[in-house]
This record gives structure tokens, C-alpha cells and sequence, in this order.
């Protein structure tokens, strides 16, 4: 079953990126990309952006995502091609629903275009590699829901061109907080200076003292309650998304708040510095990174290509049968 997945890079990647994503991109026959592409839908610095789009890349190459499945989406222009033929079977209605739309951008002035027709874009990602199962965040299933309907249409109208994918959901990962705010999803989105953020590449000692000031409330009884101790239920689960345990087993552990913090820290620290010294080890030859990432371009392009050429075909572009 192949497996796809992207990430935008819209902000430093963080705890959740690596523990929802990252280490979940572990197919060798996978495609793993830096979503670069979608991350202009919205107003954003060009310095910046190139700036992460290889932070992004190294970090996955860091993370241990197989050689040869990592590339850049603006580097395989099959995705782009792709996206404006699926443009051209979706709906205003359908596309005027999705939700980050509706949230970011319905009824605000200087809205994007692309922002409104970003989930083809989306959609094309999934359906260029024949993706059978989509490992993304829960604020993408609508998107990977669209992507479906799209497939499904195109097959009905044009014949039989694409694979229509699975949503693949992590259990625990998805979920991890904000620790100033554990109501709120941790996001790489925010400010650089968010102190309820754990970046990948914040160093040791940042990344324990934000643990240990993880907002908790209160009472001093450990356990798993989402709806009444929301601070301590995102501990025991970022606790748990580390040490492959169980959130309600954990608490069971635990007499203090201190002490769970302090396994908290010690146990995303685990997990965080062999990536460190791992990006570390990368970035002193740049020329490796642009090989490993030429080679995963070249292997998408590869892959994509045929998909492409049919999909054009089936809709009476060139080398179509009237």
C-alpha cells in the first residue's frame, strides 16, 4: 500500500509535527514531500519560506523518512499540472465548505485565490501516486474526505484514472496541546516566541523549562480527564506518544504534578536530541542534502508522470481520442 504525505511549512516544525508525522512516514516505498506550494495561499516572506522549505526537508531527512521519498513539492511540477485539471471537476459549493477556507479566508478582503482552490492542489498530492492511505492531522480529513470525492467523480465522468485513498489517523499524536493553552492544538504556525510550542530545534534546556512551566491546574490527583484537567491529559499523552504507553495506565504512576513533568521532559528529550544531532550531522554537508532530495524528486517525477498523462488524456488534452 503506498503511502503519502506532505507537510506546509508555515512555521518552525515542533513536538507534534515529529510525534503525528514525522516519525510516521516510514514506508520505503512512500512519497514524504515539503508542501511549499501550499504554504503561498496565504501572504508569506519569500526568505522565509525558502528558509524552511529546507529546514522541513532536513528535518525529515533527520527524522529517518526512508531515502528516496523526500522531495520538494515545487520541484515536481506534475502536482501543480495535476491540480488545475482536478480544478476543473470540483465544485464552487464543495470547495466554499472546507473549513480553512471558511476560517481564513470567506468574506476577508485580499483573499487568495489559491487559498480557495488549495484543496485541488491537495487533492492532486494524494492522487498522483496513487496513494491508498493518507496519513494527515485531524484538520485535514475534510480535505482528504474532498480528495475521495474528487477521485470518485473523475473515475464516473472521464473512466477509471485514479486510486481513491484511505484516511489513515494517528491515535495519540494527533492530540498533543498547546502547553500554555492545552485547549489549543500545538502549531507550528505560531509565533517563533510561543512559549506553549516545542520546536524540534529548540535547545535541551528551552524545551525543558517550557515542560515544566506546562500550564496544569489546581487540584494535585493525576489522571487522565480531558474535559476537567485538559494540562495534565496533554502531558500524559505527549508522555505517552513517546514511550508507545498508555495515557490512563501512566497516570496511575504519578502522585505529583512535578514528577510527571519531569518524565515528561525526560522522555521528549529522548525522542528530540537524536534528531538534533542527526540535522546536525546533515547540515555540515549541504551537498548530501541536494543529492537525497534530486534523487526524491527525481523518483516522484517518475512516479507521477504516467498518472499525470493519463488523467490529461482521459479529459481530451493531448494524446486524447475524440
Amino acid at each position: 500500500m503506498t503511502s503519502l504525505s506532505g507537510i506546509t511549512p508555515s512555521g518552525r516544525l515542533t513536538l507534534g509535527n515529529h510525534l503525528g508525522a514525522l516519525r510516521r512516514f516510514t514506508d520505503p516505498d512512500g512519497f514524504y514531500f515539503v508542501a511549499n506550494l501550499h504554504a503561498m495561499t496565504t501572504r508569506h516572506d519569500p526568505r522565509r519560506l525558502a528558509t524552511l522549505t529546507r529546514e522541513f526537508a532536513t528535518l525529515m531527512l533527520a527524522a529517518g523518512v526512508p531515502e528516496g521519498t523526500v522531495f520538494v513539492q515545487s520541484d515536481v511540477p506534475t502536482h501543480a499540472q495535476l491540480a488545475y485539471l482536478l480544478e476543473c471537476t470540483s465544485y464552487v459549493g464543495e470547495l466554499s465548505r472546507m473549513i480553512q477556507y471558511k476560517e481564513k479566508g470567506n468574506g476577508r478582503p485580499m483573499t487568495r485565490a489559491s487559498l480557495f482552490t488549495y484543496p485541488c492542489l491537495m487533492a492532486a498530492d494524494i492522487l498522483l501516486y496513487g496513494a491508498e492511505r493518507v496519513p494527515v492531522g485531524g484538520d485535514q480529513d475534510q480535505h482528504v474526505e474532498l480528495a475521495r470525492d474528487i477521485a470518485i467523480r473523475f473515475n464516473r465522468e472521464y473512466g477509471e484514472t485514479f486510486v481513491v485513498p484511505q484516511l489513515n489517523k494517528a491515535a495519540l499524536a494527533t492530540r498533543v496541546k498547546d502547553l500554555a493553552n492545552p485547549t489549543a492544538k500545538m502549531s507550528k504556525s505560531d509565533a517563533d516566541d510561543a512559549v506553549g510550542t516545542i520546536r524540534l530545534l529548540d535547545p535541551p534546556d528551552v524545551i525543558r523549562r517550557q515542560i515544566m512551566r506546562a500550564v496544569t491546574d489546581s487540584d494535585t490527583e493525576v489522571r487522565h480527564d480531558e474535559a476537567n484537567k485538559p494540562g495534565i491529559t496533554n502531558l500524559l499523552e505527549i508522555l505517552a506518544a513517546c514511550t508507545d504507553g498508555d495515557p490512563v495506565e501512566l497516570a496511575k504512576s504519578y502522585a505529583s504534578y512535578g514528577a510527571l513533568k519531569q518524565d515528561v521532559a525526560d522522555a521528549v528529550l529522548a525522542v528530540i536530541e537524536p534528531l538534533q544531532k542527526e540535522y546536525a550531522r546533515l547540515t555540515t554537508d549541504p551537498g548530501a542534502i541536494e543529492n537525497l532530495l534530486a534523487h526524491g524528486r527525481d523518483r516522484a517525477l517518475e512516479a507521477s508522470a504516467p498518472r499525470l498523462q493519463a488523467a490529461t488524456r482521459a479529459m481530451g488534452l493531448a494524446g486524447s481520442t475524440p
